[in-house]
């Protein structure tokens, strides 16, 4: 008999876990995957500048699910965090080879600290919010007794979840909430809190609160601190592939092809068939300036839903307005090599030139329109050519395709976030500048607006085509992390070859509602 074939669209993290698990576990598919760009990973793949690598909106490799932490280590497998001095030695050494590190030597996944802070009014506050002295000193102690009485208010008082506003305020305060989401949240995704969804917050917040932060704090006092039950974003260790993220996907993407599946690179998917039995029977797609088609069995899509509706015939009217009123985020950033940042490393960790130690920054001064920025020295000392001498930085900027920001040349960009280092003091000048790099992330980020909250009709929809499978940040239009996505291309394979019809395990990865019910050391954030 012949294989049947499966249409997987997008070769990020969903599409090339679908793609590998279908031919690890199965000899009955023959597997092709669509990709848009030329490179793995979607929005977790690395960029490689003049030797220089940027990771497109840091990725922590962090997860409840051993599924997936073994995946991970079947893939690279984990190395020890290496010293201040094991990282200057070894750079030494590569370099004096004058070449890169061998193959099997960069196939490792290192442990590294996990630093990300608040920068507010030229002060650092630890992210999430911590109960330190240092914490009281920065904000001062009038506004620390405001932020408690505002704080027990929220918790006598508390409001119906409406909006992601409502759901901040419940948690923290509305003092807090003012301070440290409210700016930034707006920031980010182009809408006031009050006018989001509240189940985003539920979905990447949802524990977090005032009262898990002390829970944490006491926990590590006594010694009784379990990650499994600890909240993501107060983890304080995570993983992170030698070479960055897109590492993983180079490293996936190799061994689809040893299984023996095809991955077409710029290859757009336009059009997704289908028959008058709501069956799927094939895709069409842009190649090198020529439209071509490829039947298949099966659809796994990591697309946009929004493209994905779109590019499918004989879509219902009321279907067809959901999914193009879906909204998203788009995202910018901009590499800037240094050789030395202003900003004063006031902890007890060493780094590399005695730079801050933060992964990332989240930036809440209301005088620059920069959302976010990276230091890639600290997320791996491999990430930089030259480690010793120079500072390499990603500024990030979240915008709408077609905007003013996302219209600017590389070098209006480049002008634009090189002057907003210097408003917050990052460097002195703009002389400082050794280097810049400009790179653009269409749908980044999908949003919980519009007509978001009609989701439940349109995957109802979606969930008839019975040869459909969605999967991914975009094929779900839901704000996944790695670890998510992949869980959605495993409950799809694991559909797929048991016959089950029913999607619902697909959708129910990363929801608000516990994903593993009866095993509760198996939740994922």
């Amino acid at each position: 008999m012949s294989k049947k074939r499966a249409l997987i669209i997008g070769a990020g993290p969903a599409g090339l876990t679908a793609a590998y698990e279908l031919l690890k576990q199965s000899g009955d598919y023959e597997v092709v995957v669509f990709e848009e760009s030329g490179d793995f990973g979607g929005i977790s793949r690395t960029v490689n500048y003049k030797g220089n690598r940027m990771d497109m909106g840091g990725h922590r490799f962090f997860s409840k699910v051993p599924e997936v932490k073994a995946w991970w280590d079947m893939m690279l497998p984990r190395q020890g965090k290496p010293s201040y001095d094991d990282v200057l030695l070894h750079r030494k050494a590569t370099l004096a080879k004058d070449g890169p590190d061998p193959e099997k030597e960069d196939r490792v996944m290192l442990r590294r600290n996990r630093v990300s802070r608040i920068f507010f009014k030229r002060r650092f506050f630890d992210y999430p919010i911590s109960l330190k002295f240092e914490t009281i000193k920065n904000m001062g102690f009038g506004t620390t007794i405001i932020v408690g009485f505002s704080y027990l208010k929220s918790c006598l008082f508390k409001r119906e979840e409406k909006s992601l506003e409502d759901f901040y305020i419940n948690r923290f305060g509305k003092k807090l909430y003012s301070m440290f989401f409210e700016n930034y949240t707006e920031n980010l995704w182009g809408r006031h809190p009050s006018g989001i969804d509240p189940s985003w917050g539920a979905q990447r917040a949802k524990g977090l609160s005032i009262i898990a932060i002390i829970k944490d704090i006491f926990s590590k006092m006594f010694g009784k601190r379990d990650d499994r039950h600890v909240e993501t974003s107060l983890i304080e260790e995570f993983s992170y592939p030698k070479l960055g993220p897109g590492q993983l996907w180079d490293v996936t993407a190799e061994e689809v092809r040893a299984l023996g599946g095809e991955i077409k690179m710029h290859a757009r998917v336009t059009r997704i068939h289908k028959d008058d039995n709501n069956h799927l029977t094939g895709v069409t797609y842009v190649t090198e300036g020529r439209e071509e088609e490829m039947e298949g069995d099966l659809v796994i899509s990591s697309m946009p839903i929004k493209d994905l509706v779109a590019g499918m015939n004989g879509v219902p009217e009321d279907a067809a307005r959901i999914a193009a009123g879906l909204p998203y985020r788009d995202y910018m950033t901009l590499g800037v090599l240094i050789p030395h940042l202003n900003l004063e490393n006031k902890t007890k960790m060493r780094t590399v030139g005695n730079i801050v130690p933060d992964n990332w920054v989240y930036v809440h001064d209301r005088h620059v329109t920069m959302g976010r920025f990276q230091i890639y020295n600290n997320w791996s000392p491999y990430l930089i050519k030259d480690l010793e001498h120079t500072v390499w930085i990603g500024l990030e900027y979240f915008c709408n395709e077609g905007d003013e920001l996302w219209n600017m040349t590389e070098e209006e960009f480049s002008a634009f976030g090189i002057e907003e280092m210097v408003k917050m003091e990052m460097i002195d000048s703009k002389d400082q500048v050794l280097d810049t790099h400009m790179e653009r992330v269409k749908k980044a980020y999908p949003a919980y607006f519009d007509t978001y909250d009609e989701m439940d009709t349109l995957r109802d929809y979606l969930n008839k085509i019975d040869n459909l499978y969605c999967v991914g940040r975009n094929g779900q239009h839901r704000y996944n992390n790695i670890d998510h996505s992949m869980c959605t291309s495993f409950e799809t394979v694991k559909n797929i070859l048991s016959g089950t019809t029913d999607k619902s395990n697909i959708w129910s990865v990363n929801t608000e509602e516990e994903y593993h019910e009866e095993d509760k050391t198996n939740e994922m954030e």
